[in-house]
C-alpha cells in the first residue's frame, strides 16, 4: 500500500495550501488538494472554517462513494484532531504524521491477519487462542496509543471476546454486551479489524455497539446494566418461536449492581428460561479472594461437571427404598448450609441461577471449557463468573483504573499520556475544583456521583472530603433519591451526573425532588455534543426535559468563569436547580477571582446595537460574539445576549427585544424540540408578539447525531461562528426580500 502525506488538520488553520490529504476507499481515491478546494472570496490564506471544509468533504466523498457498498466505505474525517487517519485495504493500515508512523502487517499479526469473522476464529485449535488474544491486545494498545479510546475497559475483556466467539456460533447465537466500551476485541473479531483506527471518529466505527453497524452487535449498548434485560427478552422470544440457539449476556461487576440488572436477574430466575450470563469481574467492586475450597470446587466442576454430578447424586439418593426422600432432603439441607457459608455463588443459586466459577478470565482454554459447560445446562439460567484485570497489558507501573478506563493518545512504552496542546483547564476540572472550594467553606455541601468520579470532577471532593462525598455506583435513580433524603435533613447535596445519565433518574428528579421542592443541585457534565462517544452520550435533551418540570431553576454558563459563579449561586439558592456545561476545555477566561452571586432569571447584554439580536444559551455565547464581530465588519450591528437561564427566562429583557428588533436568533447546543428557542417563542406568543418579530432558532435538528470530533459536528449543524454568521445573513436577506417585495392586493367580491 502506498503512503500518502496527510496535511494539517487544525480546524482553524486549514487553508488552500495546507490541504493535501487523500482518502483511499478500496480502489477509489478522494483527493483533497489545492486545486480542488473551493477558494474563499477573501484574500489568499484566510482560514477555512470547519463547516466549510465539512461541506466540501461530504460533497466530494459522497460522489466518490456513490454506488459502492457500505462495507467499502473506510473513511474518517476528523478536521479538529492533530492528524487524520485512514485505512485502505484488509491487509493493514498506515497512519502518517510528520513524526510518527503506525503500521499493522502480517509479520506482527500471524493469526489475527487471517481472522475476518468469528467463523475464521473457530477454525483454529484451542491452543492457538492464546496467540490470537495476545495479538488483539497488542493491536488495541498500539492503536489506542495513537487515537485514544476506552483502552482499559477493552484490554480486560480480550480473552472473553475470543472465548465467546469461539464457543458460540455467532451471530446465530446471540451475544449481548453490556455498555459496549469493553467490546473492542469483539469488533476486531467481527470484520472491523481494519477499521479500529477510525473508532469514535467522524465517519469511523462507533466506540460502542450499534445494531446498524454489524449483525454481531445484537443490541445497542451505551449505558450500563441493560444487557440482562435485553438478553432475557431475546431468550423468551426464542422460546416462543421454537428456536434453539443460545443467548449470552456479558456484564461487568459494576454494571451488575445497577437496578435494571438486578430486576432482570429477579425475573430470569423466576422464568427459568435458558440464558447464559458471563460476569466480567475485574476485582474492582465485588470479587473476594479465591480460597482453597473455591479452587477445589472449581476442579470438581471442571473435571466432572458439577451440576451433572449433583443431579446424579440426588437421583441415587431418591432411589434408596423407604429413606431415599428423607436422605435427599437432609443432604439438600446440609448442602445449602455449607454453600451459604462458603460457596461464592450461593446467593446467585438462591435467585434461580446455576453458578460456574471462578474462571480465569485471561485463560482462553479455561473460559471455553466453562462456556461449553454452561451450554449443557438446559433447565434455566446460568452465570459464568470470570475474574479479569482491568487494563491488562497497559504499560504503566502503578494501577490507575480511572485513567486507564478511557485514554487519549499515550506513550506506548511508558503509558504516560501525551500532553494536551491546550493550556486552559476543562470544564470538568474547574467544576471539581470549585465544588471542593465551596465544600471547604460550607460543611452542609455534599458531593455525589454515579460511578463517574473522574469523569465529573468529583474525584477532587472524594479525596479532600471523603466523609461528605459519595460514589453510589451505576445507580442514577438511587443517587437522586439518596440526595433528596439528605436534603430533607438540611444538607446541600450536589449530584454531578452526565446529562444523558440523568435521564435514567428522571422520575426521581420529578417525584422525589421537584414535587417536594427539595434543595438538591444537579450539575450536568457533557451538556451538548459529547464528541467521540456519540449518540448515547450527546447531552442534547436536558434543556427540554428539565424546563418542563415545575420548581426547578435551569441555567448554563457561557464559560468556565461564569460556571464558578453559577455553582455558587445554585448553592445559595434554596430549591432544586440544575446547571449544564460542555465537555472539553474552557475558553480561557480568568478563574482566579472569587465566585459571584448571580440574580436568578437575569441574562446579560454583551453587545448592543442594530435591529438584530442573537440570544445565546451556554457554550454558544462565545461563538455568537465572534459571529457578531464578523457581522460588524459587514456593517451589520447586532445585539448579543447571554441568556444564562432557560427557567426562569429573563422575561423583561426578551420582551424588550421582541418589541424593538426585527430579528431574534436563538442559539443552543441541544435539540430544538422543546429547547431554549422554543421557550423564547412561547414567551413571545404568550405576550402577543409572535407576529411582530421574526424568530430563527438554531440548534440540533430532530435526528440522531453520530460520533466524531465535537467541533466538526457543531460546524456540520451550523453551531459555530461561521454557521451563526451565515444563518443571520440568510435571515436578514429573507426579511429584506419580504420588506421590498410588493404585496398582492386581494379583492373581496
Amino acid at each position: 500500500m502506498s503512503r500518502r502525506r496527510v496535511g494539517s488538520a487544525s480546524a482553524l488553520k486549514i487553508n488552500s495550501r495546507s490541504i493535501a490529504g487523500i482518502y483511499d476507499v478500496r480502489g477509489a481515491s478522494v483527493h483533497f488538494a489545492r486545486d480542488r478546494v473551493p477558494r474563499r472570496a477573501a484574500t489568499e490564506g484566510r482560514p477555512y472554517s470547519p463547516s466549510h471544509i465539512a461541506r466540501y468533504v461530504e460533497r466530494t466523498v459522497g460522489a466518490a462513494l456513490r454506488g459502492r457498498p457500505a462495507s467499502d466505505s473506510i473513511l474518517l474525517i476528523d478536521i479538529a484532531s492533530r492528524a487524520e487517519y485512514f485505512t485502505s485495504r484488509s491487509n493493514g493500515y498506515v497512519r502518517d504524521t510528520k513524526s510518527q508512523r503506525l503500521e499493522y502487517n502480517a509479520a506482527k499479526m500471524t493469526l489475527l491477519e487471517s481472522i475476518n469473522s468469528p467463523a475464521d476464529l473457530r477454525t483454529l485449535s484451542p491452543d492457538q487462542l492464546r496467540t490470537v488474544a495476545d495479538e488483539i491486545r497488542a493491536y488495541i494498545l498500539e492503536t489506542m496509543s495513537r487515537v485514544g479510546g476506552h483502552t482499559g475497559a477493552s484490554l480486560g475483556a480480550v480473552e472473553l471476546a475470543v472465548a465467546l466467539h469461539y464457543a458460540f456460533d455467532t451471530p446465530r447465537d446471540r451475544l449481548v454486551w453490556d455498555v459496549g466500551h469493553q467490546a473492542y476485541a469483539h469488533k476486531i473479531l467481527t470484520g472491523r479489524r481494519d477499521l479500529l483506527p477510525t473508532i469514535k471518529s467522524y465517519g469511523g466505527i462507533s466506540g460502542f455497539l450499534r445494531r446498524d453497524e454489524s449483525e454481531y452487535d445484537t443490541f445497542g449498548a451505551g449505558h450500563a446494566s441493560t444487557s440482562l434485560s435485553a438478553a432475557l427478552g431475546m431468550a423468551i422470544a426464542r422460546d416462543r418461536k421454537g428456536e434453539d440457539h443460545h443467548v449470552v449476556a456479558l456484564i461487568g461487576d459494576a454494571s451488575l449492581a445497577g437496578g435494571m440488572a438486578m430486576e432482570a436477574i429477579n425475573q430470569a430466575g423466576h422464568l427459568k428460561s435458558r440464558l447464559i450470563v458471563v460476569l466480567n469481574d475485574n476485582e474492582m467492586s465485588i470479587a473476594p479472594a479465591v480460597g482453597a475450597l473455591t479452587g477445589y470446587l472449581n476442579r470438581i466442576r471442571g473435571a466432572h461437571g458439577y451440576h451433572r454430578f449433583k443431579d446424579e447424586v440426588e437421583e441415587k439418593l431418591r432411589a434408596i427404598p423407604s429413606v431415599g426422600e428423607r436422605l435427599h432432603h437432609a443432604a439438600k439441607t446440609m448442602k445449602d448450609v455449607i454453600a451459604a457459608a462458603v460457596l461464592p455463588g450461593a446467593l446467585v443459586s438462591e435467585l434461580g441461577f446455576k453458578y460456574i466459577g471462578y474462571v480465569d478470565g485471561h485463560n482462553p482454554r479455561a473460559l471455553v471449557a466453562a462456556l461449553q459447560e454452561a451450554k449443557q445446562i438446559k433447565d434455566g439460567p446460568v452465570i459464568v463468573h470470570a475474574l479479569t484485570t482491568k487494563g491488562k497489558g497497559f504499560p504503566q507501573t502503578e494501577p490507575d483504573y480511572y485513567r486507564w478506563h478511557a485514554t487519549g493518545p499515550f506513550d506506548l512504552k511508558t503509558g504516560k499520556p501525551h500532553k494536551s496542546s491546550s493550556k486552559t483547564p476543562t470544564y470538568t476540572k474547574v467544576f471539581g475544583d470549585t465544588l471542593a472550594e465551596l465544600m471547604e467553606k460550607d460543611p452542609k455541601v455534599v458531593a455525589l456521583t454515579a460511578a463517574m468520579p473522574d469523569g465529573t470532577g468529583v474525584c477532587t471532593a472524594l479525596e479532600k472530603f471523603p466523609e461528605r462525598s459519595f460514589d453510589v455506583g451505576i445507580a442514577e435513580q438511587h443517587c437522586v433519591t439518596f440526595a433528596a433524603g439528605m436534603s430533607c435533613e438540611g444538607l446541600k447535596p450536589v449530584c454531578a451526573i452526565y446529562s444523558t445519565f440523568l435521564q435514567r433518574g428522571f422520575d426521581q428528579l420529578i417525584h422525589d425532588v421537584c414535587i417536594q421542592d427539595l434543595n438538591v443541585k444537579f450539575c450536568l457534565d457533557r451538556g451538548g455534543v459529547a464528541g467521540g462517544d456519540g449518540q448515547t452520550h450527546h447531552g442534547l435533551l436536558d434543556i427540554a426535559y428539565l424546563r418542563a418540570v415545575p420548581n426547578i431553576v435551569v441555567m448554563a454558563p457561557k464559560d468556565e468563569g461564569e460556571m464558578r459563579d453559577m455553582l455558587f449561586t445554585m448553592l445559595e439558592h434554596v430549591g432544586p436547580a440544575a446547571m449544564r456545561y460542555p465537555r472539553g476545555n474552557g475558553v480561557g477566561v480568568p478563574i482566579d477571582r472569587q465566585p459571584e452571586l448571580l440574580e436568578i432569571g437575569k441574562g446579560e447584554i454583551l453587545r448592543d446595537g442594530g435591529e438584530i439580536a442573537i440570544v445565546a444559551y451556554g457554550a454558544m455565547v462565545h461563538p455568537s460574539l465572534e459571529a457578531a464581530e464578523r457581522l460588524a465588519k459587514d456593517r451589520i450591528e447586532t445585539t448579543v445576549v447571554n441568556a444564562r437561564f432557560v427557567k426562569p427566562l429573563d422575561t423583561p429583557l426578551l420582551l424588550a427585544l421582541g418589541r424593538t428588533k426585527r430579528l431574534i436568533v436563538t442559539v443552543e447546543e441541544a435539540y430544538l424540540a422543546g429547547g431554549f428557542g422554543s421557550a423564547v417563542m412561547e414567551l413571545l406568543e404568550e405576550n402577543g408578539l409572535q407576529d411582530k418579530i421574526r424568530v430563527v432558532r438554531m440548534g440540533i435538528p430532530d435526528r440522531l447525531i453520530t460520533h466524531g470530533d465535537a467541533k466538526l459536528l457543531l460546524a456540520k449543524y451550523g453551531l459555530d461562528a461561521d454557521g451563526i454568521y451565515n444563518r443571520v445573513k440568510e435571515s436578514i436577506d429573507v426579511l429584506d426580500d419580504r420588506r421590498f417585495k410588493p404585496q398582492k392586493s386581494t379583492k373581496v367580491t
